[in-house]
């Protein structure tokens, strides 16, 4: 089904989990409150739909109600709490979701160490068909894929690099265009590949050990 409508009241879950983006609609109930965490890849967009909460992101302390949204930045420290007696609901979506999204730290400041999930955290069905020896051999596969493709970009920008400077230099639009658009060209494998692979590793991580 091409076009799916969701609705916050009813759709309380992940909509879409991907390696670049992980959206849903969330709600918690009045006093809850989400840890201080933060994300080493991914930005967080928070979209509140109904109901308060009171956002602590990189330090800084704010109420956010209905059609405002907040936004951590990677590495940005961030916590929330709900304001008054209502639940409130959210729109959230982190960009890219790639195991382990979340960060923890000590109240002393320090890094905890990795804490992986299991795909259901995230409305996601765990591929256990597929045996692991099998994924992880095509992770492998798919991490030669990305150098290989990241070799061939770096080939083709040394290639058009003369030839683009000069171009932009001398205001040749038609001929830098050009050049722009072999380089894109191998660029794109590049980041079709790294989506391959993190799609892949997305799938080995929550069988790799404990969650």
């Amino acid at each position: 089904m091409a076009l799916t409508v969701y609705d916050y009241r009813t759709d309380v879950r992940s909509v879409l989990v991907t390696p670049q983006i992980r959206s849903r609609f969330m709600r918690l109930e009045a006093g809850e409150a989400a840890d201080p965490h933060s994300h080493d890849l991914g930005h967080e967009i928070f979209l509140v739909l109904d109901g308060r909460a009171e956002f602590t992101i990189d330090g800084e302390t704010g109420d956010v109600g209905p059609g405002q949204m907040v936004v951590a930045l990677v590495d940005q420290l961030h916590s929330l709490r709900v304001l008054g007696d209502k639940p409130m609901t959210m729109y959230l979506s982190v960009t890219p979701h790639i195991q382990p999204t979340h960060t923890m730290w000590t109240p002393e400041g320090e890094r905890m160490p990795h804490r992986f999930a299991s795909s259901t955290a995230y409305d996601v069905e765990t591929d256990t068909t597929t045996p692991f020896g099998e994924l992880l051999d095509s992770l492998t596969v798919a991490t030669l894929a990305v150098r290989e493709a990241a070799d061939l970009a770096a080939g083709k920008q040394s290639d058009e690099a003369d030839a683009l400077k000069a171009a932009v230099a001398d205001g040749d639009l038609e001929s830098a265009s050009a050049s722009r658009s072999d380089v894109w060209d191998a660029l794109f494998e590049v980041y079709r590949r790294s989506a391959e692979l993190a799609d892949l590793w997305n799938d080995v991580a929550p069988r790799a050990g404990r969650t």
